[in-house]
């Protein structure tokens, strides 16, 4: 028989022990509910946009637009003789505000979103009336991890959507009605600038390429694996065409300048030469003009160039200054070549000179090194002369303003340079591979491929910018008409379209 004390002590021995399972089980329930929510408080935030990149790429939108009003089309305006410079001012103005309606309207969302079954060659609908689209939403940039308000990127690139179509109106200046310009400018844009932009610039971005492809290097198992690369190629996939061969365009060589300037000159011929050309001498009416049109664009081209890196960084940086070393190489390099075979520099030359050094830089601003920048402006103009001078003498066509001489030139020269530039042995930044998460994102490099494949992106663009400008001025002149009358185009078109005078003295 147990004694009382006994009893008592075995209660409380039991009790004790039963207290602590208790308390074993409550801290191993504690230690579970910490590991189920552990995923959740690991998670990375959401980036946030960064203040400065912010205000860069707004600042940037404002020099980009600087770059068309008044930039270009004071440039334009004071190459054309004193009828005319009303009606080259009208043109270009016209151009910028009717194309930012078309782009907030539809153009955004054709250009840069995944357009299903078309994806390759152009976006979809998903974000018409920019749906989707508000103060909080975002855009990636060319690093993991930053982004940048989408607001900001929609804005920038409408600013490029702005310029482009207005550069062609260069080449048949003096001669078009303003209804055929707008009808032009109109389906141009929906029918190959919005495409190129998007066969040209639109990815997935940094950050769904570079997860998916942490996902499948986590990945155990061949189904895993197997889901995990299916992931990766739907990320690489969802991109332009263009863009899936690994073009390299930083700033719009093929998508802004060869685009424009085949377009140009296909209006040129379509249009055919002015009243006169050839026969009587069609002078600028104000150099004064044309070189403050010229500075702004130069100004300008900072935002255009530095601002498509969509950061403030170190490669902002790097396309500012190779944007300042090719335009005065390129300024300097006309001027001597008109020196040496015309006998005298002229201001129209150096002018010309720094337009074709911008042109040239673009597509290589953020991927070429300082000196090789140097070497592709001293390159550009003596190749955009020898068509300004001779080539365009030779065959006879009107091409009034060297659209297709500066830019279309310009730009094959500069897109196709930035295959060889783009090399980290020339100085280079080398290519990204978001892939590479563990070797800083640096990619394979091989001149020949790379350049294979920048002269398919120029091929493209001539063809799809060529063929379908030429369907579009047809169409046009069957509406509207192209050209207006020979006495409405020797009065002027300043009087004809628009009832009033650039002067009045």
């Amino acid at each position: 028989m147990v004694s009382l004390p006994s009893r008592r002590t075995g209660l409380r021995t039991l009790g004790l022990a039963l207290a602590g399972l208790a308390l074993c089980a409550v801290a191993a329930h504690a230690q579970e509910a910490a590991q189920a929510a552990a995923p959740a408080a690991a998670a990375p935030p959401a980036p946030v946009p960064n203040k400065g990149d912010t205000a860069w790429m707004l600042v940037s939108s404002a020099l980009v637009l600087m770059m068309s009003i008044p930039g270009l089309a004071l440039f334009y305006g004071g190459l054309v003789r004193t009828k005319n410079m009303l009606s080259v001012l009208a043109q270009v103005f016209a151009i910028v505000s009717m194309v930012g309606v078309i782009w907030v309207l539809y153009g955004y969302s054709e250009a840069f979103t995944n357009g299903g079954g078309l994806n390759d060659f152009v976006g979809g609908f998903s974000k018409i009336f920019l749906k989707g689209v508000d103060a909080t939403s975002t855009a990636a940039t060319f690093s993991n991890g930053v982004v940048i308000p989408e607001y900001a990127y929609m804005v920038f690139q409408m600013t490029f959507a702005m310029i482009t179509p207005a550069l062609i109106v260069g080449a048949f200046a003096e001669r078009i009605k303003f209804s055929a310009v707008l009808l032009f400018v109109l389906l141009w844009v929906t029918l190959i600038y919005f495409p190129i932009a998007h066969m040209v610039w639109y990815w997935a971005g940094p950050d769904a390429i570079g997860d998916a492809a942490k996902a499948l290097a986590a990945a155990s198992g061949d189904a895993a694996k197997a889901a995990a690369q299916a992931k990766l190629d739907a990320a690489n996939a969802d991109a332009g065409k263009l863009f899936q061969l690994g073009a390299l365009d930083f700033a719009g060589g093929t998508v802004v300048h060869i685009n424009a300037g085949i377009a140009g000159l296909v209006g040129a011929l379509m249009i055919g030469p002015r009243i006169g050309y050839g026969k009587e001498a069609l002078p600028p009416h104000s150099l004064t003009m044309s070189m403050i049109g010229a500075s702004l664009l130069w100004v300008g081209w900072f935002g255009f160039n530095a601002g498509s890196n969509l950061e403030a960084n170190g490669v902002t940086a790097l396309a500012f200054v190779n944007t300042m070393v090719a335009t005065a190489a390129a300024a300097l390099s006309w001027m001597i070549s008109e020196w040496v075979f015309r006998g005298k520099p002229s201001l129209l030359g150096m002018i010309s000179g720094a337009v074709a050094g911008l042109v040239a830089v673009t597509p290589a601003s953020g991927f070429a090194g300082p000196m090789g920048s140097l070497a592709l402006g001293l390159i550009v103009s003596p190749l955009c002369l020898f068509f300004v001078a001779g080539v365009k003498e030779k065959f006879g066509y009107d091409d009034a303003l060297d659209v297709f001489g500066v830019h279309c030139i310009g730009g094959i020269t500069g897109a196709i340079a930035t295959g060889f530039l783009v090399a980290p042995a020339l100085g280079g930044v080398g290519i990204t591979d978001y892939t590479n998460f563990a070797n800083a994102n640096a990619g394979t490099y091989d001149m020949a491929t790379q350049v294979i494949t920048q002269l398919k992106a120029v091929g493209t663009t001539l063809v799809w910018s060529g063929v379908g400008s030429a369907i579009l001025y047809k169409i046009v002149d069957l509406i509207v008409g192209l050209r207006p009358t020979p006495d409405q185009e020797r009065e002027g078109l300043d009087i004809t379209d628009h009832g009033e005078r650039a002067y009045n003295y």
